[in-house]
């Protein structure tokens, strides 16, 4: 039962809704939402009360802003998550999507509150498959990219469960849902660099790299953070997939030149290290700069890097081995030996030799 001293705007509230609802006046419940979010956080204890007078379906835009009402309050405890949760994933399968499509951001606004929520209880994996449908449900087409998108692929990367992401992340945008002039840009930037983690994890370096380029590429007039760690990110994964940096695209904003790469100053000098080929002189820039690393959270990959820079001196040095051995001037084959092995390009034992 709603408390006597609300029980009126309350009663108006829901009357109201179902009123304009009947009506197939959306724009007005729209309206009538923006106004009503005091009186909906005020009255925290009767918001499963409204809930229960309200159907999903049929009055989707007012149960969106209940639920948004209750996302916004503290989950005190596992029984709150739990209801929550529920009555989220029962309103995403259940709303009517023409109605939730004419407010567009509050509905984003509810996966960005419920993805949080998630966050904060450690049960990311539990809002996969919910944000999936929700991006289904506001979509115009399968290459709109919405918010919600990042939502999902932060999900995705913290449970590490990437498949249910990749539908998403391997159909290319060409649209973006401007969600009534809500949208912001940060939420392009996560996703283009969590779907980059993503790709990376899977070893998918050049789609990763791709994710990556769009996000150190996007307009700016100041430095992002998120530009920043994928810029980092874009080094190490250039290394690793190209053996060199790839150049970045001719329009990138001169941010990137003037502010970002003079702060990635370890990842450059890994970089000049690792085109000498010396795996002692990259160990140094390893030994030197792997606070930074650590700290970055890029320690993984940085010893990715140091792993393909041996395997592509095995590579480099067995090519020429081979030529080497095939080779008939013996006089020839005891020089190329004695410099690869007196520059320490290669380590030979007393009980192996390269010359037949």
């Amino acid at each position: 039962r709603l408390s006597v001293a609300m029980a009126a705007p309350l009663e108006h509230f829901v009357n109201t809704v179902r009123s304009l609802t009947s009506q197939g006046n959306f724009e007005g419940v729209c309206d009538l939402i923006k106004q009503s979010g005091d009186l909906l956080s005020k009255n925290a204890q009767n918001l499963d009360t409204l809930l229960g007078a309200l159907d999903m379906q049929e009055h989707s835009l007012g149960v969106l802003s209940v639920l948004n009402a209750k996302l916004q309050l503290p989950v005190e405890n596992a029984g709150d998550f739990e209801l929550v949760s529920t009555q989220v994933q029962e309103f995403v399968h259940l709303c009517n999507g023409e109605q939730v499509r004419h407010s567009p951001s509050y509905f984003a606004q509810l996966c960005h509150n419920f993805t949080q929520t998630l966050l904060s209880m450690k049960q990311p994996i539990r809002g996969i498959s919910i944000l999936s449908k929700a991006i289904t449900k506001i979509q115009m087409s399968d290459a709109q990219l919405t918010s919600i998108h990042s939502d999902l692929a932060q999900l995705c990367l913290v449970a590490r469960c990437f498949k249910p992401a990749l539908p998403f992340l391997d159909t290319d945008i060409t649209d973006i849902s401007l969600e009534q002039g809500q949208f912001d840009c940060k939420h392009l930037l996560c996703y283009y660099y969590y779907g980059g983690l993503i790709y990376t994890a899977l070893k998918n370096f050049e789609r990763a790299l791709y994710f990556f380029e769009v996000a150190i590429t996007t307009p700016a007039v100041a430095v992002s953070h998120i530009m920043l760690e994928a810029y980092k990110k874009f080094v190490l994964v250039s290394l690793i997939h190209h053996g060199k940096v790839q150049p970045v695209p001719k329009y990138t904003s001169n941010i990137v030149t003037r502010f970002i790469k003079p702060l990635c100053q370890p990842y450059h000098d890994l970089s000049s290290a690792f085109s000498t080929n010396n795996q002692y002189e990259l160990q140094g820039v390893f030994t030197k700069y792997t606070d930074i690393y650590t700290r970055d959270k890029n320690l993984g990959l940085v010893k990715q890097v140091m792993s393909s820079l041996y395997k592509k001196n095995i590579q480099r040095l067995t090519k020429v081995c081979t030529q080497i051995y095939t080779c008939t001037d013996y006089a020839f084959k005891y020089i190329i030996s004695y410099t690869l092995i007196s520059t320490n390009t290669i380590c030979i034992t007393p009980s192996y030799t390269i010359i037949p």
